[in-house]
């Protein structure tokens, strides 16, 4: 089981790792294209409430779907379930998506008013090409759900990169005819080729219950419940991405860079979470739901170590290479060497945050599949519009844009370690097996520090692609030999031959 569970999860991540590099192939477009002009402000900012509404409604909907759906998988009443929530899904995002494009002048101004007129125009012709595609966004993260209860991830996970394929390739087709308003329509077209691709492997896999019930279940009731906080905490997340718009309209060209910048530093923890959620949530209900709490503390224990492992040692190798990141992946065309100085430091900044996001991530799907989530999206809320905020607006006079990404930053790593605190009072979950583990973890990262230290100070040669290279070979050297020399029983795990 263990073995299955780690190439699934493998194969979940190469496919995500594939979507989330052509999703990036779509942010080196733009910033090819158009650099940190008025024109890459106004895609980035019209794509926010789109995505704002996928990730916090659509992933509440999914995540407490998943949550009562996996308890209730025999017998007739899960094709009810099925259909009524599909029917209350499709009138809901619905009318949201109609309220959105009616009142999408006053939205636009209400929450990026300090845009310049140029500036908001652009912007609400993509709105109107984008804002459509928010239904069709939230039905597939639900659809993907049902696939995923299903032990179904490797098409759920296609959709994502076939999604990000299309976006691309219709936005790049289409701008000699269209301009900017050809990403608006990218993202309408794809969003709807991939509800359909979802409905035809649902449809193969004899799972297709799609009719109108308006039937309203206590297992209906429940997944509202459950729904609520959930949605609150996701909208909570998401906020760091609208604050982070909102408060650049003071820093001409800085909305792009904190896209660019934020988008790089996401793409590790999101590739690693993505799979690790994916596979591992719709697993982790059906566990609470058999009261198998000795397999729970064990997955919740390793895999937060497994992911500081991971993740933490990626944290120093961008931190040390930023500008090199920035200068490869984006420094071409119209994306100049300006765009590049102010890129760099945002992504460093960014990049203390990657092993915290994920964690908060990983830890709250604990405490929503044991239907606890109150107190984590309080504490998100909290520390999101509390703490977030606040050294935003302490230190953006002193600082600039940099407040920003130190915002997002700090308050997300106060946020991880109420969270581990939360978890082991309430759910009983440590994170830590002993401070020997502690000990040796805390040498590793020592250890790395120095050597990405000396390695970018020293063996630079002035070329962007060698000093990464250099850099990444001694990276992978010291990382792996560390790693063998304080023999950490995750190795053992990944490669089959310890208790998973």
């Amino acid at each position: 089981m263990k073995g299955k569970l780690l190439k699934i999860i493998g194969a979940v991540a190469v496919i995500n790792i594939l979507a989330r590099l052509i999703g990036f192939a779509r942010e080196m477009v733009i910033g090819y294209q158009y650099g940190t002009s008025d024109y890459a402000d106004s895609i980035t900012t019209a794509y926010t409430i789109p995505n704002f509404i996928y990730i916090a409604i659509g992933g509440a909907i999914t995540t407490a779907f998943i949550s009562v759906y996996s308890k209730k998988l025999e017998g007739e009443d899960p094709k009810q379930f099925i259909s009524s929530t599909f029917t209350y899904i499709t009138l809901f995002i619905g009318l949201l998506t109609i309220i959105l494009t009616v009142f999408a002048e006053p939205i636009l101004h209400l929450f990026f008013g300090d845009l310049e007129d140029e500036v908001i125009e652009l912007t609400k012709g993509l709105y109107y090409w984008m804002v459509p595609s928010t239904f069709f966004l939230v039905l597939s993260m639900w659809l993907s759900g049902i696939l995923n209860v299903h032990d179904k991830f490797h098409l759920s996970s296609f959709s994502t990169l076939l999604y990000n394929f299309c976006f691309v390739a219709i936005a790049v087709v289409l701008t000699p005819l269209m301009h900017v308003d050809s990403y608006g329509v990218g993202a309408l077209v794809a969003s709807i080729i991939m509800v359909v691709m979802l409905l035809i492997g649902l449809r193969k896999e004899h799972l297709k219950y799609f009719r109108f019930n308006f039937g309203y279940s206590n297992d209906l009731k429940r997944l509202i419940i459950i729904a609520s906080p959930i949605m609150l905490g996701g909208a909570a997340l998401q906020f760091y991405a609208f604050i982070q718009r909102i408060f650049a309209d003071d820093f001409q060209g800085y909305i792009a860079a904190l896209n660019y910048a934020s988008k790089l530093t996401q793409f590790p923890q999101a590739v690693l979470m993505t799979a690790v959620t994916t596979v591992i949530y719709p697993m982790l209900a059906k566990k609470v739901a058999a009261n198998e709490k000795e397999s729970i503390a064990a997955l919740y224990q390793r895999g937060l170590n497994l992911l500081g492992l991971l993740l933490i040692p990626v944290t120093i190798y961008v931190f040390f290479y930023s500008k090199e990141f920035v200068q490869i992946i984006f420094q071409y065309g119209n994306f100049t060497e300006e765009s590049t100085r102010m890129t760099t430091p945002l992504l460093q900044i960014f990049s203390l945050s990657m092993f915290a996001l994920a964690g908060n991530v990983y830890i709250t799907r604990f405490f929503y599949a044991m239907e606890n989530s109150y107190m984590p999206v309080i504490i998100s809320i909290a520390c999101v519009f509390g703490i977030n905020i606040g050294i935003i607006v302490a230190f953006k006079d002193q600082l600039g844009a940099e407040a920003i990404a130190w915002g997002t930053s700090i308050s997300s790593i106060v946020n991880f370690i109420l969270m581990v605190f939360l978890a082991k009072f309430m759910l009983k979950l440590n994170m830590t097996e002993n401070f020997r583990s502690i000990g040796k973890s805390l040498i590793l990262y020592a250890f790395i520090i120095g050597i990405m230290f000396i390695s970018s100070k020293y063996l630079l040669v002035g070329n962007a692609w060698l000093d990464m290279i250099i850099g990444g070979v001694v990276f992978l050297l010291t990382f792996a030999g560390l790693l063998k020399l304080l023999k950490f029983p995750e190795i053992k795990m990944v490669l089959g031959r310890g208790k998973a």
